[in-house]
C-alpha cells in the first residue's frame, strides 16, 4: 500500500501522507514517494498545469517525525549510509520549497521533528486547534539539521535557537505568534478555511505568482543588492507586458474577472492519481 497519495483535479494537486496507523511517520519508503511526487509536480507547476500544492495527511496527527522502526534499522546505518538517507530528506525538504507554485499545508494535529520542516517549507500553513509542534531531535541524541535552515526561516534565528534545543512542543498559538502558522482555527472548520484559502490562492494570476515565489528566493539571498534592485525591475517589466499581465490590467479596468480565474472552472486535461 502506498504511503502516500498525490490527486490532480482542475489544477489542484493534493498530496497526502497516508500512514495514520504510525501517525504518519517518516521512513526512507515515504520520503522516496514523496520525492517522487515532486519530482512529477515541478514540471507541472513550471507549466501552469498545477496551481495549487495542498499538503496534508490522514489521521490524527499531521506526522509524528520518524518512525520508530525505520530509527532501530538506523542504529546499523555507517556514517555513509546516514549521509545518504540525510540527503533523501534534504532532497524533500528543497523539493518542497522550491516548488514553483502556491503550497497550502494543512496541520490537523502532532508535527513533530521532519514535520516541522514540511510545514516550513510551504508558503501558507492552517493549523487546528489541536495542532502541536516540535523540534524533538535534542531529546533522542540528534539535531534537527536537515531541516534547521527552513525552520529557522520560518522562526527567526533566535527562537529557533530555543525551540531546537530544549525540544519544547509549540501549541498552535505559540506557532502562529512566531511565524510558523499563518493561521489557526478550530478544528471543525480546518477544512473549510483550507478551502477559502485555496480560492483566494486560485483569483491569482498564475504567471504572477510564479514569478513572486522565484522573485522572494532571490530577493532573501541579496536584499539589498545593485543585482536584486535589477532582477527586480526586470521582472515587473516582464510581467507588465506579458499576455496574462495585459490580461489582468484589461480585467481590473473593465472590472470583471481574469481569465485565470474562468478558467479555475474547467477540469484541468492533467487530472490523474498517483
Amino acid at each position: 500500500m502506498a504511503y502516500s497519495t498525490l490527486i490532480i483535479e482542475q489544477g489542484v494537486a493534493r498530496l497526502t501522507l497516508n500512514r495514520p496507523d504510525v501517525h504518519n511517520a517518516f521512513d526512507d519508503s515515504l520520503i522516496a514517494e514523496l520525492n517522487a511526487h515532486l519530482d512529477e509536480l515541478h514540471p507541472l507547476a513550471d507549466a501552469g498545469e498545477v496551481r495549487v500544492v495542498v499538503l496534508g495527511s490522514e489521521g490524527k496527527s499531521f506526522s509524528a517525525g520518524a518512525d520508530l522502526h525505520w530509527m532501530k534499522r538506523m542504529v546499523d546505518y555507517d556514517f555513509d549510509d546516514n549521509l545518504a538517507d540525510s540527503r533523501k530528506l534534504a532532497a524533500l525538504m528543497h523539493g518542497l520549497d522550491s516548488l514553483p507554485c502556491p503550497t497550502l499545508c494543512r496541520v490537523q494535529g502532532a508535527a513533530f521533528g521532519g514535520a516541522v520542516g514540511l510545514a516550513a517549507c510551504c508558503d501558507i500553513v492552517i493549523a487546528s486547534e489541536h495542532a502541536k509542534f516540535c523540534l524533538s531531535e535534542v531529546k533522542i541524541g540528534l539535531s534537527p539539521a536537515v531541516i534547521s535552515p527552513y525552520v529557522q526561516r520560518a522562526l527567526g534565528e533566535r527562537q529557533m535557537r530555543r525551540f531546537a534545543l530544549t525540544a519544547e512542543v509549540m501549541n498552535a498559538q505559540t506557532a502562529l505568534t512566531l511565524g510558523l502558522a499563518h493561521q489557526v482555527v478550530e478544528h471543525e472548520a480546518l477544512d473549510s478555511a483550507v478551502d477559502a484559502m485555496l480560492a483566494t490562492l486560485l483569483a491569482g494570476s498564475p504567471q504572477a505568482q510564479r514569478a513572486t515565489k522565484d522573485l522572494m528566493a532571490t530577493v532573501a539571498q541579496a536584499p539589498d543588492s545593485d543585482s536584486t534592485r535589477e532582477h527586480t525591475c526586470q521582472v515587473i517589466a516582464k510581467l507588465r507586458v506579458s499576455p496574462e499581465g495585459q490580461e489582468g490590467l484589461s480585467s481590473f479596468f473593465e472590472k470583471r474577472r481574469p481569465d485565470w480565474v474562468e478558467s479555475n472552472n474547467t477540469p484541468n486535461a492533467s487530472e490523474r492519481r498517483s
